[in-house]
C-alpha cells in the first residue's frame, strides 16, 4: 500500500479514528491494534513475507530476554552472534545469495573455470533491509548494556512492525522508539498540526517533484545511447531530484503519520543538496542509516581514533558496505566507493563542520561553489545507482564527458524551473525542521492559503504514480 494512493487515504484515517477512540483506554490493546494494522498494511504487498517479520521479531525478543538473564560475557556474546547470524542470514539469503553466486561464477569464468551453481528463485521481501537493521539495533545495544531487555512482547512486535516506517524507514533505534510503546500516547494539537504539514510536504515532494522528475529521468536513462552529453547530465540531475523527493517525501509522510499517533520518529533528511562537502552530505542524507553505520560499524572498527591508514580503510569499509546494503549489484558498491573516496579528504583535512549563517538571504560565492561541486559529485555517483550495469554507467559518463556536453539539452525547461524554485524554497527554509515548517508565519490566512495552494498543485501537477524507489532495498 503506497502513501500516495486512494487505498491509504481510506486506510489511515480509519486506523487513526479507531486508534484514538476504541483502543485509547488500554495501552496494551492500542499496541496490539498497531501490530494488527501494521501486518495488514504490509500484507498489501505480499502476505507470505509476514512470517519473516514475525520470526525476526520473535527471535530477537527471545534473544533479548536470554541476554537480560545472562551474566557470563561469553554467553551474552554468543547470543549476540546468534542474532547477527539470523538477521544477516535472512538478508543474505533473500537479497545477496544470487548476487554472490553469480559474481563467484563470473570471476572464475575469466580464468577458464566454470561452475554450475544454482541460484534461488525467490522474491526480495519489501523493507527487509530496514526492519532487520532495526531489530539488530536492539540486540547490539542490549549486548553493550545501553538498554534493558523488554518483557512486553506486544510492544516489541509493534516496534519492529510499526507500519509508517516499516518498509522504508527511518531506521529507528530501540533506545528511541521502543520506550514510546511503553507509555501512554497523548493527543497534542501542535504535534498533530505539524504532522499534517509533514504529510503535505512529503506528498508534494513525492507526487510533484519525484514523480515528474521520474518521467524525464526514465526516458533519458532508458535511451541514453541516443542522447547528447548535456541531455544525459540533466537526466542524472532529474534522477537526483527524483530519488531525493521520493525518499525524503516518504520519510516526511512516515514521520507525519507517526506524529498523528503520538510517536516521534527521528529526522531522516536535512536539506542534503545544500551540503558543502560529501561528509556534510552524509550528515544530511538518510541520516538514520548513516548514523546506524557510524555507531555499529565505523566506531567498532576504531572510528577516527586510529592511524590515518586505518582510518581510510575504515571509511571505505563503511561506504562499501553501505553501497551493498542498497542493492545486490556492483553498481551500488561502486556508488558507495565513490562517496567514500570523496569523504576521506574531508575527514582528514577539514577540521570543522560547515554551517550556513542564519538570517542570510543569499549564499556567498564560496558557498555556491562548494554546494555546486558537492552536488556534481553526488549526481555523477547517482548514475551508478540508477543504471543496470557498470558498463552502462561508464558509457553514460563517457557521453557526458564528450563534446556533446556543450550542446543544448533535450529536456523540458519547465522541469528545470520547478527544481530551481524548489531549491530556492529549501534555501529559505534551511534552518527549519522541515520544508513546510511555516508556523512562524503569523497570518493564519496566509498559512492556509499556502496549504491549499500546495494541495491544488499536487492534484493538478502530479506525475504518473511511481513506486517508491527505496522499497526495493
Amino acid at each position: 500500500m503506497l502513501f500516495n494512493t486512494i487505498d491509504f487515504a481510506f486506510f489511515f484515517p480509519l486506523v487513526l479514528v479507531m486508534y484514538w477512540t476504541v483502543f485509547k483506554r488500554s495501552l496494551q490493546w492500542q499496541n496490539a491494534y498497531l501490530v494488527i494494522v501494521s501486518y495488514l498494511f504490509y500484507s498489501f504487498w505480499d502476505w507470505r513475507f509476514l512470517s519473516l517479520i514475525f520470526l525476526s521479531s520473535l527471535v530477537d525478543y527471545s534473544i533479548g530476554l536470554a541476554m537480560g538473564k545472562a551474566e557470563i560475557p561469553k554467553t551474552r556474546k554468543r547470543l549476540l552472534i546468534a542474532s547477527l547470524v539470523f538477521n544477516l542470514g535472512l538478508l543474505f539469503t533473500f537479497k545477496y545469495f544470487n548476487f554472490f553466486v553469480t559474481s563467484f561464477s563470473e570471476t572464475f569464468a575469466v580464468f577458464g573455470t566454470s561452475f554450475n551453481l544454482s541460484s534461488l528463485n525467490i522474491l526480495l521481501p519489501v523493507g527487509i533491509s530496514f526492519y532487520t537493521f532495526q531489530t539488530l539495533s536492539y540486540t547490539i545495544d542490549l549486548y553493550r548494556k545501553r538498554i534493558e531487555p523488554t518483557k512486553d512482547i506486544v510492544a516489541f512486535f509493534a516496534f519492529v512492525s510499526f507500519f509508517p516506517q516499516l518498509v522504508a524507514g527511518p531506521i529507528e533505534r530501540a533506545s528511541h522508539l521502543l520506550p514510546q510503546f511503553k507509555k501512554p500516547r497523548l493527543f497534542h494539537r501542535d504535534s498533530n498540526v505539524d504532522g499534517l504539514r509533514l504529510i503535505l510536504g512529503g506528498l508534494f515532494k513525492k507526487m510533484v517533484i519525484a514523480d515528474n522528475c521520474a518521467l524525464i529521468a526514465n526516458q533519458i536513462f532508458e535511451n541514453y545511447q541516443a542522447e547528447s552529453g548535456s541531455t544525459l547530465f540533466f537526466g542524472a540531475v532529474f534522477f537526483a531530484f527524483q530519488i531525493y523527493g521520493d525518499f525524503s517525501g516518504y520519510s516526511d509522510i512516515a514521520i507525519g503519520t507517526s506524529r498523528l499517533m503520538g510517536f516521534d520518529l527521528m529526522k531522516n533528511f536535512n536539506y542534503p543538496y545544500l551540503s558543502q562537502n560529501l561528509s556534510d552530505f552524509w550528515r544530511r542524507w538518510h541520516m538514520s542509516l548513516s548514523t546506524w553505520f557510524r555507531d555499529y560499524v565505523y566506531i567498532p572498527l576504531g572510528g577516527s581514533r586510529v592511524s590515518k591508514g586505518r582510518l581510510i580503510i575504515n571509511i571505505l569499509i563503511v561506504f562499501l558496505v553501505s553501497g551493498l546494503w542498497h542493492g545486490a549489484n556492483w553498481t551500488f558498491v561502486i556508488w558507495g566507493f565513490i562517496h567514500g573516496l570523496f569523504v576521506i579528504p574531508v575527514i582528514l583535512f577539514v577540521k570543522k563542520d560547515v554551517t550556513f549563517p542564519k538570517g542570510k538571504l543569499l549564499p556567498s560565492f564560496r558557498e555556491v561553489f562548494n554546494i555546486s561541486a558537492t552536488f556534481f559529485i553526488v549526481v555523477v555517483a547517482w548514475v551508478f545507482f540508477r543504471v543496470e550495469t557498470v558498463t552502462d554507467a561508464f558509457q553514460y559518463l563517457k557521453t557526458i564527458a564528450s563534446p556533446s556536453l556543450m550542446s543544448m539539452p533535450n529536456i523540458p525547461r519547465s522541469g528545470i524551473l520547478l527544481l530551481f524554485l524548489y531549491m530556492c524554497f529549501e534555501w529559505m527554509q534551511r534552518h527549519r525542521e522541515h520544508v513546510l515548517d511555516i508556523a512562524f508565519i503569523k497570518s493564519k490566512a496566509l498559512r492556509y492559503a499556502i496549504y491549499y495552494a500546495l494541495v491544488a498543485v499536487i492534484l493538478l501537477n502530479a506525475g504518473d504514480l511511481q513506486p517508491f524507489i527505496y522499497f526495493q532495498f
